[in-house]
């Protein structure tokens, strides 16, 4: 039986529960608001949007041992068939400089850690940098490092699954070198991290292969299309339903619908404060930009102007210069060849001007 270690799998999840207030002396309760609130008692309550949800829907749903195999088995495109080999132990205090890893384990001998992304992050190889050398430390006792042995450890993969709506490649790559300042040749410690499109229609191979990745697909596009029509607590509730009417992760719905919802609205809201911060930034650093280089632009061609001017007036006081000097040089040899007695005619054919001409020079 092929042994695996989930070494780093951290889900932090405080929900808020919100006491209705009861403060008759401070508050004017209409009838309808009493009716109303008479028929929601012992009713279960749908969590709104809250800030302080940690988990995501994603991590929740391959938490379970035979998502997160069959997950496994499509990237790798392995076969193994028992949920029972894949031991998952969750680790205390695996935030590293206010960050967490989703999902990290070990299967022969590789050390695998699979992280959700709902908007494009390049810094990937540098946080998981940090994740990896935390798993390590677990891993190794410290002791062994300072025997004559060499000490192994399994080799790491690092994956992003990302259902974001920036990009529209099906996977890429990023590596930690990108982050190197004065880089000079081959990098001396690189970290690759595969990022691959989990929206539906992306990557279609890979969802044929596992099923509740390509159901969470649809339940996101889901969300998304609802929050098209209408506000995002009515958006969620909708989708949810939807999925479960029509058997998308119909059975993790049902079991986990409040906690869904909950994360749910907490995740959306959050991708949008991200996206809006991320337009914000692009429109200061456009205009940043643009004022810069308008700024330089002026420059440059005021320096360009001004030389091309220099060059231009150079030129031309050079022909206007040699024309000059190059006609007054022609009237003192018609003066000398007159002194010496030769003829307006001659003086005209050899000179090229005509007799009146001549004749007007001579007197200057």
């Amino acid at each position: 039986m092929i042994k695996i270690t989930v070494l780093a799998f951290y889900l932090l999840r405080e929900q808020e529960v919100l006491p209705m207030a009861k403060n008759k002396k401070t508050r004017k309760v209409t009838v309808k608001k009493k009716q109303a609130a008479k028929r929601n008692q012992g009713m279960h309550r749908v969590p709104r949007a809250n800030r302080k949800y940690k988990d995501t829907v994603f991590r929740m749903l391959f938490s379970d041992k035979e998502n997160l195999l069959s997950l496994y088995n499509a990237i790798n495109r392995s076969v193994y068939e028992n949920p029972e080999d894949l031991e998952i132990v969750t680790l205390e205090n695996a935030i590293y400089m206010g960050m967490k890893n989703d999902l990290a384990f070990i299967v022969d001998m590789g050390l695998f850690l699979y992280e959700h992304q709902s908007t494009y992050n390049p810094n990937m190889p540098l946080r998981d940098l940090f994740y990896i050398s935390g798993e390590y430390q677990k891993l190794v006792n410290h002791k062994s490092l300072y025997s004559s042995a060499l000490q192994k450890i399994p080799a790491p993969n690092f994956i992003v699954f990302y259902n974001g709506t920036e990009r529209e490649e099906d996977y890429w790559i990023n590596y930690l070198s990108e982050s190197y300042e004065n880089l000079s040749g081959e990098p001396n410690l690189e970290l690759k991290v595969l990022t691959l499109n989990i929206n539906e229609g992306h990557n279609r191979e890979l969802m044929e292969q596992c099923q509740s990745l390509r159901e969470y697909a649809q339940y996101v596009a889901k969300v998304r299309e609802y929050a098209r029509e209408s506000d995002l607590d009515t958006a969620v509730e909708q989708a949810v339903d939807d999925c479960i009417q029509n058997g998308v992760l119909a059975e993790f719905l049902r079991k986990h619908k409040s906690e869904v919802i909950a994360m749910s609205i907490f995740e959306y809201d959050k991708e949008e404060e991200e996206r809006k911060l991320r337009e914000a930034e692009y429109e200061a650093g456009y205009n940043s930009g643009k004022q810069d280089g308008y700024n330089s632009g002026k420059q440059d061609g005021y320096n360009s102007g001004k030389q091309d001017g220099y060059n231009s007036g150079k030129q031309d006081g050079y022909n206007s210069g040699k024309q000059d000097g190059f006609t007054e040089g022609k009237c003192e040899i018609i003066h000398l060849m007159f002194d010496a007695g030769e003829s307006l005619e001659k003086i005209a054919q050899y000179t090229g001007y005509k007799v009146e001409e001549l004749k007007n020079l001579l007197k200057k």
